[in-house]
């Protein structure tokens, strides 16, 4: 299985609000922020908003200001969104079917797949696992078969099956139409890719 590589950022790097939060937490005003840096109020202002970039030198001086450390102005967002259009195509090895990546690229915690089905489509006829603690999936609407060994769990629209990834399992859609379900694998796999 490939992995899911991280996808670089594409959007412009925004400093600004994490400088304003700080400060703020901290209790300082932009004048005292300013007076501290040598900066004027307006240039700091339009820092927070996003409006100029400043220097690495003037961002180096305004975090020990704020006792901050500059490399925390480049960790990743603690949220990204994700809307369905733009969600990367993966494949996880079935058939007849859509996949799209929910979760960011870089998230280890856990992925998120959206899948459309088309009637017949399956796992594979082998029983397969996921390298992950726990598999959950949820059925948006339609439906799905999950297959083990021993047994077969028949699913319709609303219905959650949580499994661990080490249990032998496959699936197929016998519902006679098109189904769309939720997969959540905890750790995330970091298996397939389009």
């Amino acid at each position: 299985m490939r992995a899911v590589n991280p996808s670089p950022q594409t959007e412009p790097l925004s400093i600004g609000p994490k400088l304003r939060s700080t400060r703020l937490a901290q209790g300082l005003t932009m004048a005292q922020v300013a007076q501290a840096t040598g900066l004027t109020k307006g240039f700091i202002s339009r820092i927070e908003r996003d409006e100029t970039s400043p220097s690495v030198a003037t961002l180096v001086t305004i975090c020990q200001v704020l006792s901050l450390p500059i490399g925390s102005l480049f960790e990743p967002p603690e949220h990204e969104l994700i809307r369905l259009e733009d969600a990367p195509r993966v494949n996880f090895g079935g058939s007849h079917l859509l996949e799209r990546l929910l979760t960011p690229r870089s998230e280890a915690g856990i992925q998120l797949l959206r899948s459309e089905l088309e009637p017949g489509a399956s796992g594979g006829d082998d029983f397969y696992t996921i390298t992950c603690e726990v598999e959950v999936l949820h059925v948006l609407s339609g439906g799905i078969t999950l297959l083990f060994p021993q047994q077969e769990i028949e699913l319709a629209a609303g219905d959650t099956v949580t499994l661990a990834g080490r249990e032998p399992h496959t699936w197929i859609n016998r519902s006679g139409d098109r189904s769309e379900v939720l997969w959540a694998i905890v750790p995330a796999a970091w298996s397939g890719s389009a």
